[in-house]
């Protein structure tokens, strides 16, 4: 039998280190906020002949917005984030861009102010607060009859704000690099994230709740190894399973759903890893209170 909960200690160093890497980019790059948690104005265009992002970016900055983003959609489109417009100032780039790359058509433009921008953002923050202290008591309500029930919920909530600081690092790298926004679709995202990993989390936690029914063994690491690696198959095999899926989206839907589709993959790949590598070896060590050994797992023995 595979001994999963005997390398605890280097699953969790592990990590540590992808939090720690996910925390720098956060502090270097920082996220940049789409138009609906900063206000601004998103102009959606298609032009009669094919141009390039360059193009459009250049053309842009002639016209006095040197600071806007340009983005491909894919298809063909352009998404070009600026400040507020006003009905004059967007004839006039319309009317600059005419001009310079030739007929265009306008397929969407959304305008969000200051406050609406500010409301979006304090009512994102409070799902994801609200979601993370409901997952908590649930847990625990549904493990009271185990020795020190919210043990297990804090388990489940630290896995769960481990994959949403790393998502939130690879957003920041793609921020960075691509110029890449976060919008509602992040936060749908995130919320997503958090349920499955949570879900991941409790299946493996109820078939520990069987198992320590059963006596299965005495030695609690043992007993969570046993149970850990009968869930492996069917955590695995469910993750492979979200993942086609949203490899298809991204293939054949494209660019609208770009944020949401990259989230959720790399939130569905750190969530699967993060229920068998974190939740479940944290409950052992918290268990065996071996706080002490977490930054010596090469000296750690099981």
């Amino acid at each position: 039998m595979l001994d999963i909960i005997g390398k605890r200690f280097w699953f969790l160093l592990i990590s540590g280190v992808m939090v720690v890497l996910g925390i720098i980019s956060l502090s270097v790059f920082g996220l940049k906020a789409g138009i609906e948690f900063s206000s601004g104005s998103l102009l959606t265009v298609g032009f009669e002949r094919e141009v390039q992002v360059v193009e459009v970016k250049e053309v842009v900055a002639d016209l006095g917005y040197s600071n806007a983003i340009v983005q491909s959609t894919g298809g063909g489109d352009f998404l070009i984030r600026l400040p507020e417009l006003t009905d004059e100032t967007k004839t006039a780039l319309e009317a600059g861009l005419t001009a310079r790359l030739g007929a265009l058509e306008v397929k969407g433009f959304d305008l969000v102010s200051p406050m609406i921008a500010s409301e979006t953002a304090h009512n994102a923050a409070i799902a994801v607060a609200v979601a993370a202290i409901g997952m908590l008591l649930y847990i625990s309500w549904a493990f009271h009859r185990m020795p020190n029930p919210l043990r297990w919920g804090a388990c489940a909530i630290i896995c769960m704000l481990h994959d949403v600081v790393i998502v939130a690092g690879v957003f920041a790298v793609l921020g960075g690099a691509l110029g890449w926004q976060i919008d509602m679709m992040f936060i749908t995202g995130v919320l997503t994230v958090i349920g499955y990993s949570v879900n991941d989390t409790i299946v493996i936690f109820d078939r520990i709740r069987e198992n320590l029914k059963k006596g299965i063994s005495p030695d609690f690491a043992v007993m969570v190894n046993h149970s850990l690696v009968e869930t492996l198959t069917r955590s695995i095999i469910t993750g492979l399973g979200v993942f086609f899926v949203l490899i298809a989206l991204l293939l054949f839907v494209g660019a609208s759903l770009q944020t949401l589709i990259t989230v959720l993959l790399v939130g569905i790949y750190i969530g699967t890893y993060s229920t068998i590598g974190v939740a479940v070896p944290l409950l052992v060590v918290w268990e065996r209170k071996e706080w002490g050994r977490l930054l010596h797992p090469a000296r750690a023995s099981k």
